[in-house]
C-alpha cells in the first residue's frame, strides 16, 4: 500500500504572514524568497528547530523604516490632500477663464433644471401605491374582448362573474376583492346637509387586499352587510362636521345607508381614489330585479377585480386556470370572445394603455419621451463643456506637461480634470435647483391632469437623486477632456504643443457642434409640426357645428324643467338634449342587427341618444330622409337616424342613400326604422376612423346633457342668467356648463401640453447650443487674431475676413440641417402621424422656418464676434511680434 508523500518542512506560518503584512509590496517578493532560501540551507546544516528560530529572527530583523509599507490611513490622507489640491487648482482655473466657466455653469444649470423636473415627476410616478403592504403580491384581472365583428379591445375592467369564479375555482389565489364604479348620488344627512358624492362599491375583502387604514370601524365587517357605508375622513367632516360619524344614517335617493367605518384620507399617489365605499352586497341586491345581466360574463365595463397571490406563486399556473375559465364561459356567448389575464400592480400606472382605467395612468412612451428630452438637453450641455475644454487644449496642455515633468501620474491628471468638471456641475446644481423651484409650478400648471397625478414635493430621497445627477453629469461632461489631457506626453507638449491631435481624421469639436444643432433643429421642426397638427385638430371639419353651443351636464336632473327656465332667456336661441357629447373621446356603442332577409348581419355601432332639436342645432347634413318625426311615448321607440358608414357596413344602399330610408334594424331587441341618413361626421377624435354611428331618440331621463345655442354679444351676462336658472331647479349641484369649442380644446390638451413641453425643451436646447457656439467663436477669433491682423495688413477686406472666419461654422450648421430635416420628416410622416387618421400634411414652411430660426441666431452670434475681430487694429495685435 502506497503512503502519501510527506510535505517538506516549512517556516512558521505566523512569521511568514507577519512579513507579508508589514513589508512593502515592491520588496516582498525578493525578501521572502531570500528568507526562504536561508531557511532551506539552515534546515540541512542546523536542523528544523534552529532553522525556524533563525527565520523568525530574520523576519523581525527586517522590520525597518525602508521595508515597512505605508499605512492605509496615510494613503487615504494623501488621497484627500490630492483632492484638496484638485479643488484649489480647479478654482484657479475657473477664475482665470470666467467666460468659459460661466458658459459651462449656465448651460449645465439650465439643462439640469429639466433633469430635476423629470426626476421629481418620475419619482412621483414610481411611488404610486407604495403604501400598500401587499403591493408586490397584488394583481389586477384584465379583459381581452373580441366582438362579433372582430373588433379587439383590452380593458382594465372585467365582469363580476370573473371575480367570483376566480375566488371559487382557481387554486393558489389568496384573497380576491371586487369593485364596481358608477355610484354617483347626493348624500343627504338632513334638509340642510346635502352633498354630491362619488363612491365605489366594494366587497369585504377590499380592506384586506389594500392598505387603506380604518380610523374607526372593523376592517373585517365594515363592508359586509348591505347598505354599509365607509367614508373617508374628509368626506365624514363634510357630512357631519366634528360630530361622530360612526353609526350615522346617510340617505341616497330613497335608501338609507349606515356609516360602518371612517378611512384615513386616500394618499394622492394612489391610482384608486374615492370619497366613500359602499358594500357591494347593496348593489347586488338592488340590481337583482332591475338588471338581470349584472352577473353576465360579458358585463365587463364597470367592474374591477384585484387579488393577492402568495410569495413565489407560479403565475403561469394562475394564467392556465384563467384560460380554462375563459374557454368554459365563452361557450355561452354569441360570436364574442373574452380572455382573462393578470397584471402586476407595479404595471398599472406605468403599464400599457387599456380602456376603462379606474385611475391615473401614464403610457410608457410618455415616460421615455420625457427621459429622452431631458437626456438630450443635458448631453448638449455636456457637449459644450467637452467642446470648450478641448478647444483650450493648447493653453492647458503646457500646464499638464509641466505637472507630468514634476511627477504627476496619469491618474492624477485624470482626477484633476474630473474633479474640475464635478465642481462645475455641483455649482450648476445650486442654480438649477433655484430654476427647479421656479419651474415646478409652471410644470404642474401645464394641464389639470399633471397637477392631479404629481406633486413634485421635495424629500431626502429626491435631494439625493439631485446630487447623484450632478455628479453623473460632471463625470460625463469631464470624462473626454480628462482622458484627453491624461494621455498627453510631456516632452511632446513642451517641444511643440501644436502637434496634439484629438482624432486623426475627424475633429471632435466639429462633431459635437453638428450633433447639438442637429437636435436643436429636430426640436424646432417637431414643435412647428406639432403646433400645426394641434391647430388642425381644432379647426378640422367635424361634419357638424360646435360654435356658440353650451353643453350643460344635467347631473341627475330632468331637462324639461331647465328647458322651461332657459327658454325665457333672450340670449338662448335653441335647446336640445343628448346623452353624450361626441368628438371628445368618449365612446358609447351597442350592437345593431340588419334584418334584411337576404343578408342578415350584425355589428357594433357607435350610439348617441338625442331629441328632434339636436340635428338643427348642430347643423348636421341630412343626405336623405328627415329628422325624427314621432316622439316616443311610454318607451315605444320606432325611429333611428344613421350615417353613411352604416349603409356601407350593411350594404343598404348601392346607388343613393335614399334607398336606406324605411329599412329596419334591431337594437336592444327593438325594431327601428331608418328615417334619415346623415353625411359622415366625427363621433370620435382625430385618432379614430369615422365608423358606423346611429342616433336614437332620447327620452327625458335624468342625466345626459342639455345643448344650448347662445346668441348674444355679452356672454358673461348670458352665462349669469343661465346659472340663475340652474339654481332654481338644483340648489345642490353647481352649474357644470362648458362651451363645445372649449371642450374640444380640452380633448386635445394632451397634444397642446406635448407641444409646450417640446417647445420649452427646444428653447433650452437652442440656448445651450448657442452658448456653446458663442464660446467656440470667441475662442476661435481670439486664437486667430494674429492671422486676421496679417490678412488685414495684406489688404483683406472686413467682409472677406468675416466670411473666412464664419464659413467653417456655417458649414457645420448646413451639415446639421441636412441630417435633422430628413430624420424629423420621416419620423413624423412614418411613425407619429400614422396614428392619426385625419392629420395635416407636413408642409415646407415648418421645415424652412426651423432652418431660418437657427441660421439667423447662429449668424448673429458668429457675425458679432467675427466683425469685432475683423475691425481690430493690426498694429496693437502685431506690435509684440
Amino acid at each position: 500500500m502506497k503512503t502519501a508523500p510527506q510535505k517538506p518542512p516549512q517556516p512558521p506560518r505566523w512569521a511568514r504572514n507577519l512579513l507579508r503584512w508589514y513589508c512593502r509590496p515592491d520588496l516582498l517578493e525578493d525578501l521572502e524568497g531570500d528568507l526562504h532560501e536561508y531557511f532551506e540551507r539552515n534546515l540541512k546544516t542546523k536542523g528544523l528547530g534552529r532553522a525556524r528560530w533563525i527565520y523568525i529572527l530574520d523576519a523581525l530583523k527586517f522590520f525597518r523604516p525602508y521595508t515597512v509599507r505605508k499605512p492605509k490611513f496615510l494613503n487615504l490622507l494623501i488621497h484627500w490632500l490630492m483632492i484638496g489640491s484638485y479643488v484649489k487648482t480647479s478654482r484657479r482655473s475657473l477664475v482665470r477663464n470666467k467666460l468659459f466657466s460661466s458658459i459651462n455653469i449656465i448651460g449645465l444649470a439650465v439643462s439640469m433644471s429639466v433633469g430635476l423636473l423629470v426626476i421629481a415627476f418620475l419619482t412621483d410616478l414610481f411611488s404610486y401605491d407604495q403604501f400598500h403592504e401587499k403591493k408586490p403580491r397584488i394583481y389586477r384581472l384584465l379583459t381581452h374582448h373580441e366582438s362579433a365583428d372582430k373588433r379587439v379591445m383590452d380593458f382594465a375592467s372585467t365582469s363580476l362573474k370573473a371575480g367570483f369564479k376566480l375566488r371559487e375555482t382557481i387554486p393558489g389565489v389568496e384573497d380576491v376583492t371586487l369593485l364596481r364604479r358608477g355610484f354617483y348620488s347626493d348624500a343627504k344627512v338632513s334638509d340642510e346637509t346635502i352633498l354630491p358624492l362619488e363612491a365605489t362599491w366594494a366587497d369585504p375583502s377590499f380592506l384586506k387586499v389594500f392598505t387603506f387604514p380604518l380610523l374607526k370601524g372593523n376592517p373585517a365587517t365594515a363592508l359586509k352587510e348591505p347598505y354599509s357605508l365607509v367614508l373617508t375622513e374628509k368626506t365624514a367632516r363634510k357630512l357631519f362636521g366634528e360630530a361622530e360619524a360612526m353609526g350615522q344614517t346617510v340617505r341616497f335617493d330613497t335608501l338609507n345607508y349606515t356609516v360602518t367605518g371612517v378611512l384615513k384620507d386616500i394618499p394622492k399617489l394612489s391610482h384608486i381614489r374615492f370619497e366613500a365605499l359602499v358594500s357591494l352586497s347593496s348593489m347586488l341586491g338592488q340590481k337583482a330585479d332591475s338588471d338581470g345581466g349584472i352577473m353576465d360574463w360579458n358585463n365587463i365595463y364597470q367592474n374591477y377585480v384585484y387579488f393577492t397571490l402568495p410569495e413565489n406563486a407560479n403565475l403561469q399556473t394562475i394564467q392556465t386556470g384563467l384560460d380554462k375559465l375563459s374557454i368554459a364561459e365563452n361557450r355561452q356567448l354569441d360570436r364574442q370572445k373574452i380572455t382573462l389575464s393578470l397584471q402586476p400592480m407595479d404595471d398599472i400606472v406605468l403599464g400599457r394603455r387599456l380602456s376603462n382605467e379606474i385611475g391615473i395612468h401614464i403610457p410608457q412612451l410618455v415616460v421615455w419621451i420625457l427621459i429622452g428630452l431631458a437626456t438630450v438637453v443635458m448631453v448638449s450641455a455636456c457637449f459644450n463643456y467637452t467642446n470648450l475644454s478641448i478647444a483650450r487644449s493648447m493653453r492647458r496642455s503646457r500646464e499638464v506637461g509641466i505637472r507630468k515633468i514634476v511627477g504627476a501620474l496619469k491618474n492624477h491628471v485624470l482626477g484633476q480634470f474630473l474633479a474640475e468638471s464635478v465642481i462645475i456641475s455641483i455649482m450648476a446644481l445650486v442654480f438649477s435647483f433655484l430654476l427647479f423651484l421656479l419651474l415646478r409650478s409652471q410644470f404642474l400648471a401645464l394641464a389639470p391632469q399633471v397637477a392631479d397625478m404629481a406633486s413634485l414635493e421635495l424629500s431626502p430621497l429626491l435631494i439625493l437623486y439631485f446630487l447623484l445627477l450632478a455628479v453623473v453629469v460632471g463625470f460625463v461632461a469631464g470624462f473626454l477632456p480628462a482622458l484627453f489631457f491624461s494621455r498627453i506626453q510631456a516632452i511632446q507638449v513642451l517641444k511643440n504643443a501644436s502637434t496634439l491631435k484629438v482624432f486623426r481624421h475627424v475633429s471632435l469639436r466639429k462633431t459635437l457642434i453638428v450633433i447639438q444643432y442637429t437636435f436643436s433643429l429636430m426640436f424646432i421642426t417637431a414643435t412647428l409640426i406639432g403646433h400645426k397638427q394641434y391647430r388642425g385638430f381644432l379647426s378640422y371639419d367635424l361634419g357638424f357645428s360646435t360654435e356658440n353651443i353650451l353643453n350643460i351636464r344635467m347631473q341627475g336632473n330632468k331637462s324639461t324643467l331647465l328647458k322651461k327656465e332657459l327658454s325665457e332667456i333672450p340670449a338662448v336661441s335653441q335647446l336640445a338634449t343628448s346623452r353624450m357629447v361626441p368628438s371628445l373621446g368618449s365612446l358609447y356603442g351597442n350592437s345593431l342587427k340588419y334584418t334584411d332577409k337576404n343578408t342578415p348581419d350584425s355589428a357594433m355601432v357607435w350610439l348617441n341618444f338625442v331629441d328632434e332639436h339636436y340635428l338643427p342645432l348642430h347643423h348636421y347634413q341630412l343626405l336623405a330622409g328627415s329628422n325624427f318625426k314621432n316622439r316616443p311615448t311610454d318607451g315605444n321607440e320606432t325611429e333611428v337616424i344613421v350615417n353613411q358608414q352604416v349603409l356601407k357596413r350593411f350594404r343598404m344602399a348601392d346607388r343613393h342613400p335614399i334607398e336606406a330610408i324605411g329599412k329596419q334594424v334591431i337594437m336592444d331587441n327593438k325594431p327601428l326604422t331608418i328615417v334619415g341618413v346623415l353625411k359622415d361626421f366625427h363621433y370620435g377624435t382625430m385618432e379614430q376612423k369615422i365608423e358606423p354611428t346611429v342616433f336614437r331618440y332620447s327620452a327625458d331621463e335624468p342625466g345626459g346633457y342639455l345643448n344650448v345655442g347662445i346668441k348674444s354679444d355679452d356672454y358673461p351676462a348670458a352665462l349669469a342668467s343661465i346659472e340663475s336658472a340652474w339654481r332654481k331647479i338644483d340648489k345642490v349641484h353647481p352649474l357644470n356648463a362648458v362651451f363645445y369649442d372649449d371642450q374640444l380644446e380640452a380633448a386635445y390638451r394632451q397634444f397642446e401640453v406635448m407641444v409646450k413641453v417640446i417647445g420649452f425643451i427646444t428653447f433650452l436646447a437652442i440656448c445651450i447650443a448657442s452658448m456653446g457656439l458663442f464660446g467656440m467663436v470667441v475662442f476661435t477669433t481670439e486664437t486667430r487674431l494674429k492671422e486676421i491682423s496679417i490678412r488685414k495688413v495684406m489688404g483683406a477686406s472686413e467682409s472677406g475676413l468675416i466670411f473666412q472666419l464664419s464659413k467653417g461654422f456655417l458649414l457645420l450648421l448646413l451639415i446639421a440641417t441636412l441630417i435633422a430635416l430628413p430624420i424629423t420628416y420621416l419620423f413624423f410622416d412614418r411613425v407619429i402621424l400614422t396614428k392619426f387618421e385625419y392629420h395635416q400634411p407636413i408642409g415646407v414652411s415648418e421645415l424652412v422656418m426651423s432652418v431660418l430660426v437657427v441660421m439667423t441666431l447662429a449668424f448673429l452670434l458668429i457675425g458679432s464676434q467675427t466683425l469685432k475681430a475683423a475691425r481690430s487694429n493690426p498694429a496693437k495685435v502685431l506690435k509684440s511680434e
